[in-house]
């Protein structure tokens, strides 16, 4: 994945706005809980650039440190990918209630730079939006890249591809699907240590027989992962999945996903059963476990991501 911030780099300041500091609602970041909403104000350095100052909790339940000292790489893509959606509301106008989807999402963590301490750490998020295609003076879809620094410290790179939909537009996009689901799991999750988790609550993945292969648990009631009434199983649950397949397929240690590539290919729905399949990759780095993980839904695919990282125990003993 190119290094986002080397893009961002390239594009100048606009130093008209870039002292003009505006508040964020949790609304603008699609959140219902503040716990979970991470940025907190953000400038605009020119037309398509953004800073947003965020937050990673040192004490969030869910997104809970890896490696006993470090900051969850998913935690960081979740407040990069908070970042774009305030960019696009705030910086150009996107109603709220308009639903941000996203067909792939790459970053890189530098774990180094991602140590937890007692207290909250803070962020700048860059966000740099691309290619946008215009529809009624609304941009619809676009590239977006991140550069997340700490301390002055590049701290993370991503990069995605956005768009968005009216409500009107959604409903008729989605077809018969209900517009809200609610699904409680029957089915045993599997063991919370052995998915890289504390908290048998947030496991997300049962057992099926079959090696390498689980089925996804998705439990409506999960404060982080669903906010709101939702229709079909969002993002942020099957990258979770993701992860809990790759410290599955990984073994004694698991994997922290320090590097992730992910495409979505159609929705997962209520009410029919998730495959998540994880395989190992070759590997050159001896400290190194790489992980391809897939998701199928009725025979047909997805998502798919290939995550790559340390072990959990590797973290130690890196610089803060």
């Amino acid at each position: 994945m190119p290094e986002a911030a080397a893009l961002i780099d390239s594009v100048p300041a606009m130093d008209s706005e870039a002292d003009m500091v505006h508040p964020v609602g949790i609304d603008m970041v699609h959140r219902t809980r503040p716990e979970d909403a991470f940025p907190r104000n953000w400038v605009r350095l020119a037309h398509d650039r953004f800073s947003v100052a965020a937050v990673l909790p040192h004490d969030h339940p869910f997104f809970a440190p890896v490696g006993g000292d470090r900051h969850d790489p998913l935690l960081v893509a979740e407040a990069m990918r908070q970042a774009a959606m305030l960019a696009f509301h705030a910086g150009y106008g996107v109603p709220l209630g308009y639903h941000f989807l996203m067909a792939d999402l790459d970053y890189i963590c530098h774990q180094d730079h991602l140590g937890v301490g007692g207290a909250p750490t803070e962020i700048d998020v860059e966000v740099f939006c691309s290619d946008l295609k215009w529809r009624s003076g609304l941009p619809a879809q676009g590239r977006v890249a991140w550069a997340v620094h700490r301390d002055g410290e590049l701290a993370a790179t991503g990069m995605g591809a956005t768009r968005f939909t009216s409500p009107k537009v959604y409903r008729r996009m989605r077809g018969g699907a209900p517009a809200e689901g609610i699904s409680i799991p029957e089915a045993a999750p599997v063991a919370a240590a052995r998915a890289g988790r504390s908290r048998t609550e947030d496991v997300v993945l049962s057992d099926t027989g079959r090696e390498g292969v689980w089925e996804l648990r998705v439990d409506t009631r999960h404060p982080t992962l669903f906010q709101r009434p939702n229709d079909h199983v969002p993002g942020m649950l099957l990258l979770e999945a993701a992860r809990q397949a790759a410290c599955l397929a990984a073994g004694p240690g698991g994997i922290v996903p320090a590097e992730a590539s992910s495409r979505f290919h159609r929705y997962a729905e209520f009410g029919s059963p998730c495959w998540i399949s994880a395989v190992i990759q070759p590997e050159e780095a001896e400290d190194t476990v790489t992980v391809r993980v897939t998701g199928h839904q009725d025979d047909e695919p997805v998502f798919s991501t290939l995550l790559s990282g340390p072990r959990a125990d590797g973290l130690r003993g890196l610089s803060q």
